[in-house]
């Protein structure tokens, strides 16, 4: 053991910030649960706070918003699983089909660009557009002589604005993971292909996708296990009182219950909550993808 530590010495060295990263910023603050707990108490802190055992779990679940916000949660990040994995996809199997070169670096920088901008910006667009007076959008309707709508407080369009700026921001980032898989398909699988007489699509069915395939399971595993974080600064940069019933998630929640109200305890019972049940969904995610016969985490 002592020999082999000695042996790797220099990658364990490499490994050591990373590993302190996690331990100081992921699970050092774990410690901080105990509050879930507690009636917290800023003066008393968290070793001072009286316990409440499970109260702040019964405050929780007694709740009248918890089954609005649940189901919008559960729903938006479905949506998000659902429209945002495809179109990564999509748009890396397009990136790799195309041959010349400064082209699909062009194609590449326009659509990772996106990635950069924060959701205060992309707002910002999507207001640009979607405005009821100065809006594009709305200006092209009337020009149609059609009635301007309010869509960024209609309830019945909350939900596809957010995963269209979803989409159009974070595609070129997604699809890069993509890119990296599909350079590691070993070219002798094509040219095999090219032997039996496979055609384009042939290969991209039998060759292309199965080479993929892993990499889109792992990523599915890790999304159903963050399957209660459904996007809080999105939700909460483009959320507004009147779409509350479609737009009201756990996190923005939270947010009001743990820092505008000061319950911290409620707010921590919370984010256990969404922990335990994102651990058993991963769990339960990567045990089916086994019985399939995929890729899995462990």
């Amino acid at each position: 053991m002592a020999a082999t530590l000695y042996r790797y010495r220099w990658y364990y060295l490499m490994m050591l910030p990373g590993v302190l990263y996690f331990i100081i910023f992921h699970y050092g603050p774990m410690g901080g649960l105990i509050i879930a707990f507690k009636d917290y108490n800023l003066v008393k802190g968290v070793w001072g706070s009286e316990w409440a055992g499970l109260k702040h779990f019964y405050t929780i679940f007694e709740s009248p918003d918890i089954i609005r916000t649940l189901r919008n949660t559960v729903v938006i990040s479905v949506y998000r699983i659902v429209f945002n994995m495809l179109p990564d996809l999509m748009l890396a199997l397009v990136l790799n089909e195309i041959r010349i070169r400064w082209f699909k670096r062009a194609i590449q920088t326009i659509t990772y660009g996106p990635y950069f901008l924060s959701w205060v910006v992309v707002y910002g667009l999507a207001f640009s557009f979607l405005a009821p007076d100065s809006g594009l959008l709305n200006q092209t309707i009337r020009e149609f002589g059609g009635t301007t709508v309010d869509f960024l407080t209609a309830k019945e369009y909350f939900r596809s604005i957010l995963i269209s700026t979803e989409i159009w921001k974070n595609t070129g980032f997604g699809a890069i993971i993509y890119l990296a898989a599909l350079a590691a398909i070993d070219p002798s699988l094509y040219e095999a292909a090219v032997v039996d007489g496979a055609g384009r699509w042939r290969q991209l069915w039998h060759v292309t996708l199965p080479g993929v395939a892993n990499v889109f399971v792992l990523l599915l595993i890790m999304r159903i296990g963050h399957i209660l974080d459904a996007g809080f600064e999105q939700v909460y940069i483009f959320y507004n009182s009147r779409v509350y019933e479609v737009a009201d998630i756990i996190d923005t929640w939270v947010f009001r219950r743990g820092l505008e109200q000061f319950d911290f305890s409620v707010a921590t019972a919370v984010g256990f909550f969404k922990g335990v049940i994102g651990l058993l969904l991963v769990i339960g995610a990567n045990q089916l993808a086994k019985k399939l016969g995929q890729s899995s985490i462990w």
